[in-house]
């Protein structure tokens, strides 16, 4: 456990480290958190009060959908140390209590800036995710956010989007935490291997298994309409799904081209076939595409670079007496909504 100034000292990195990124057992150690929660340990030692009984609650800065429970309940679970909190997927309110700690402060005093980190980043996601999905106005968003973040925490960022209600996520092992097979057709790169749009879903159609939505991209080589059309007539029945992903040099996907491709489809009777839409989606973007006649959205930058929801950790009780700084009401503070899990 790094919780003195020693063993920080002692940390040395490996030359023939990999990633950037922390490993679990890093985290565990303590290695992510801020210095001054190693000091405060020294001095709190130095007294003989590193396990003095202390009460602390984390609230959040804004108003959104909690995630990040999970881990955070993980972290703490081989700690003497009782806990509640909001359950994930709640939305919550600007400065309510969404968790609340008790016990020993050496047991989790070292922990507050991962716990603080793992609520911001994973509720900042979700609430985004939630934002899109209510823009959707009951159509399915996809989460396809994991190229846009470090992936070390793209799988984090997935699963966040899926508790703020995404249909699904691209990313393999995002999807797999929360307990779903990832969502995803073919990218480019396959059809421009290939050669031809046509040749590469009859091959899709082939070789993937019944499982794999047969979705193929339709704006790689021709124009949207005419590529729909013949991947349609290659695949009939079939077919679930064209993607639409025009790239902003050709001014990206419009209203009007979702409108076009869904008349020409509907009009050579492939009313059944869907039409996905990706590439830089916002929630006004999805209202529009939506009306125009969308049926499904990709959606990876709006989530994957939402601001996370700050979360703060405030002490309110030392030895079962209320304290806390200015500016905070001393106590516990009533909630609740908050269950206990620990």
């Amino acid at each position: 456990m790094i919780n003195t100034l020693r063993n920080v000292e002692g940390l040395s990195i490996k030359p023939d480290r990999i990633f950037h990124s922390a490993t679990h057992d890093e985290i565990l150690e303590g290695a992510t958190t801020d210095i001054y929660f190693v000091r405060t340990r020294e001095l709190l030692s130095s007294l003989g009060k590193e396990n003095i009984e202390v009460t602390a609650e984390i609230f959040a800065s804004r108003a959104g959908v909690l995630a990040g429970v999970e881990e955070a309940l993980n972290l703490l679970k081989k700690k003497k140390v009782s806990v509640w909190a909001i359950p994930e997927k709640e939305e919550i309110e600007a400065k309510e209590v969404v968790m609340r700690i008790s016990g020993p402060y050496d047991e989790f005093g070292i922990y507050e800036t991962a716990l603080l980190g793992i609520l911001a980043s994973a509720s900042g996601w979700a609430t985004a995710t939630k934002t899109c999905v209510e823009a959707a106005g009951g159509k399915a968003v996809i989460c396809f956010g994991a190229r846009h973040v470090h992936p070390a925490v793209a799988p984090v960022m997935e699963r966040s989007a899926m508790v703020g209600g995404a249909a699904g996520c691209s990313c393999i092992l995002g999807a797999k935490l929360y307990g779903v097979e990832p969502s995803g057709t073919v990218p480019h790169a396959a059809i421009l291997i290939i050669g031809d749009t046509v040749k590469t879903a009859e091959v899709y159609d082939e070789v993937m298994p019944p499982s794999a939505a047969r979705i193929i991209l339709v704006d790689t080589f021709k124009d949207e309409a005419e590529e729909a059309l013949r991947v349609a007539r290659s695949l009939k029945e079939r077919l679930q799904g064209i993607r639409l992903d025009t790239p902003g040099e050709r001014g990206g996907v419009t209203p009007g081209l979702v409108w076009e491709v869904r008349a020409r489809l509907d009009q050579e009777g492939f009313q059944h076939v869907k039409i996905l839409v990706s590439g830089g989606l916002t929630p006004e973007r999805i209202k529009e595409l939506a009306a125009a006649g969308a049926d499904l959205f990709g959606v990876g930058s709006y989530i994957s670079r939402a601001p996370a929801i700050d979360m703060t950790l405030d002490i309110k009780e030392v030895e079962n007496k209320p304290l806390a700084k200015r500016g905070r009401i001393p106590g516990i503070t009533h909630n609740p909504r908050l269950q206990r899990f620990l």
